[in-house]
C-alpha cells in the first residue's frame, strides 16, 4: 500500500510540473495531497514552488527545473505552460547567476508559449531575441488582438525579463496588461512594484505594494515591502518589515534575502557593525551567497578591514559577476592607492557591461556612475540623459546625472537633478553628499555644509574614496560666523556669510 501511495504522489508531481507555474500560482496539484502522503520534493519542485511565490530559489534547483522542461518539451513541444515555466526559470537563472546568455533563451520561450496558448491583450511586446523584430506571438498579444486571458504566466515572465534588462517601461506595459487582465491575481503586482521603482514613480509603487499585501502574504511581500518604504524615507517600518520577513521565511534564501535587506539597511545608517552581523547570518543561513558577501564586504570596508573586504569581493565576484561589484572593489582599491588593481577592476566593469548589453541589458546607469568619476563626464552625461529620457527616472538616476554633469562643470543644471535625487525621503550619505559638492561649487555655502554635514551624519565612512573628500569639504567650508547672521531680523542689507577658506574648485575630467 506504501509503495502504491508513493507511487502515486510521483505521478502528481509529474503532472504537476507538467501543469506549469498556473498551477502553482492557483495552490499547485501537491496542494491536493495529503502532507503525510506527501514525500520531500525534489529540486525542481522546491525551484517551481519558489518561483510560483516571488521568493528566491537554489541555483542548483533552477538548474534541474530547466534540464526537466527542456526535457519534457522535447516530446511536449506544444505545451504553453511547460514553455512559460520554463522562460521564467531562465530569467531567474540569469538573475541569480548574473549571466546575461540567460535572457535570449528565456525571450524565445516566453514568446514560444504566447505562440501556443496566447495570453490576450498585452502592450510592449519584447522584440524576439537576435533578430530585431517582433515575434507574431508578442504582436498577437498586443492591444485589440482579441480578448483571451489564457496565458498570464507567459506575460508576467516577459515583465520579469524586462525588468532584469533593465528595461523598465517593457516592464510596467507587461505588468499592467496582466493586472489589467486579472486584477484579482497577484503575481503581476511584484514586477509592477519593480518597475515602478525604476521608473522613479514611487507613488505607484506605494500603491501596488498595498494591493499585493491584500492579495498575498509572506516573506517576499515582506522584503518588498520593505524596500518600498527604504525608498519612501521610512526606515523603522523597512527594519519592521525585514525583521518579519527573516522570523517568517520558509527557505534558507528567503531567510538569507531578508537579512541582506537588514545588513543593506544598518549600513546606509552608518552602523557597519551591526550590518556585518546581518551579512554573516545571511551567510549562515545559505553558505556563499554571494550577494551576501558583496554586503560583507561593504561593512568590512566601512570598518577599516580592506584586506577582508577586497577578499569577500572577489569571492563575490567569482560567483555573480555583477558591474556594481567591480565598481565598487576598483574604488576600493583606489582609496588604498592601488592604481593597477583599480584599473583592472574598471576593465573588468566595461567588458561585463558590454557583453550584457549584447545579450539585451540597459548598463547604462553603472555605465554613467564609473564615467563620471574614472573616466569621461561628458560621455556620463550623454548616457545618463538618455537614461533620463528613456522615462528611467528613479533616484538613482537622478543622483548619478546630477553628479556626471557636476564633473562636466555644468553646477546649475546638476543641482536640478541632485534636488530630485534628495526629495523622494530616501536617506542616502552619497546622494547627500553629491548635492553638498554641487552646491559648495555654486557658492551656495550654508545649503553645502547641511548636506555634507548630512552625509557624514548618516553615514561617516558611505564611500572608501568620497568619505574623506567630504570631511576635506566641510574643512574648506569652515564654521558658521559666530552669532549667527548679522541682519537676523532682516533690517539691513547685510547678507548671512561664512568664515571659510577658498573652496576646491571641481574636479578635473
Amino acid at each position: 500500500m506504501n509503495a502504491m501511495k508513493t507511487e502515486q504522489v510521483r505521478q502528481v508531481r509529474r503532472a504537476a510540473l507538467a501543469a506549469g507555474v498556473g498551477a502553482v500560482l492557483v495552490g499547485g496539484v501537491l496542494l491536493f495531497v495529503p502532507d503525510e502522503e506527501r514525500a520531500a520534493p525534489g529540486p525542481e519542485a522546491r525551484a517551481m514552488a519558489a518561483v510560483g511565490v516571488g521568493a528566491p530559489a537554489a541555483l542548483s534547483d533552477l538548474t534541474a527545473l530547466i534540464r526537466d522542461r527542456e526535457s519534457w518539451l522535447r516530446t511536449h513541444p506544444e505545451d504553453g505552460q511547460a514553455w512559460a515555466v520554463l522562460g521564467s526559470a531562465y530569467v531567474e537563472r540569469g538573475v541569480a547567476a548574473a549571466d546575461p546568455a540567460y535572457y535570449p533563451k528565456a525571450d524565445r520561450a516566453l514568446q514560444r508559449s504566447l505562440a501556443v496558448l496566447p495570453g490576450g491583450p498585452g502592450e510592449g511586446p519584447a522584440e524576439d531575441a537576435g533578430s530585431g523584430k517582433h515575434s507574431r506571438a508578442a504582436e498577437d498579444a498586443k492591444p485589440g488582438k482579441g480578448t483571451r486571458t489564457g496565458n498570464p504566466e507567459a506575460l508576467v515572465g516577459l515583465a520579469s525579463l524586462a525588468n532584469a534588462r533593465h528595461d523598465f517601461v517593457a516592464a510596467k506595459r507587461w505588468g499592467e496588461s496582466v493586472r489589467a487582465q486579472r486584477p484579482a491575481a497577484w503575481t503581476s503586482y511584484p514586477v509592477l512594484i519593480d518597475a515602478y521603482t525604476g521608473l522613479g514613480d514611487y507613488k505607484a509603487a506605494g500603491k501596488v505594494l498595498e494591493k499585493l499585501r491584500e492579495l498575498h502574504s509572506g516573506a517576499p511581500v515582506l522584503i518588498r515591502a520593505a524596500a518600498v518604504y527604504r525608498d519612501r524615507g521610512r526606515r523603522e517600518d523597512a527594519v519592521a518589515k525585514a525583521t518579519e520577513a527573516a522570523a517568517h521565511a520558509g527557505s534558507p534564501a528567503e531567510r538569507a534575502q531578508a537579512l541582506d535587506a537588514l545588513g543593506e539597511l544598518a549600513w546606509e545608517r552608518g552602523e557597519p557593525a551591526e550590518a556585518l552581523g546581518h551579512y554573516e547570518a545571511a551567510l549562515t543561513a545559505a553558505s556563499g551567497r554571494p550577494q551576501s558577501l558583496a554586503g560583507r564586504a561593504r561593512a568590512l570596508a566601512s570598518l577599516g578591514r580592506s584586506d577582508e573586504a577586497t577578499r569577500e569581493y572577489q569571492s563575490a565576484l567569482a560567483k555573480l559577476p555583477r558591474p556594481e561589484y567591480a565598481l565598487e572593489l576598483g574604488e576600493l582599491y583606489d582609496s588604498l592607492g592601488l592604481d593597477g588593481d583599480a584599473q583592472t577592476q574598471y576593465e573588468t566593469l566595461r567588458e561585463r557591461a558590454e557583453r550584457a548589453r549584447g545579450h539585451g541589458v540597459n548598463e547604462e546607469l553603472v555605465l554613467g556612475r564609473f564615467e563620471a568619476d574614472h573616466g569621461d563626464a561628458r560621455a556620463a552625461v550623454a548616457r545618463l540623459r538618455a537614461e533620463w529620457h528613456r522615462s528611467h527616472r528613479s533616484m538613482e538616476v537622478a543622483d548619478a546625472l546630477g553628479w556626471a554633469l557636476y564633473r562636466a562643470g555644468q553646477g546649475r543644471e546638476a543641482l536640478v537633478y541632485a534636488t530630485k535625487a534628495t526629495e523622494p525621503g530616501r536617506r542616502s550619505a552619497l546622494f547627500s553628499y553629491h548635492r553638498g559638492e554641487i552646491e559648495r561649487s555654486l557658492e551656495m555655502y550654508g545649503p553645502a555644509r547641511r548636506h555634507i554635514e548630512e552625509a557624514l551624519r548618516t553615514d561617516p565612512h558611505f564611500s572608501p574614496l568620497l568619505a574623506q573628500r567630504a570631511r576635506e569639504a566641510l574643512d574648506a567650508l569652515g564654521e558658521p560666523e559666530e552669532g549667527g547672521p548679522k541682519d537676523f531680523y532682516g533690517s539691513g542689507p547685510e547678507k548671512p556669510t561664512l568664515e571659510r577658506r577658498e573652496p576646491a574648485p571641481p574636479p578635473q575630467v
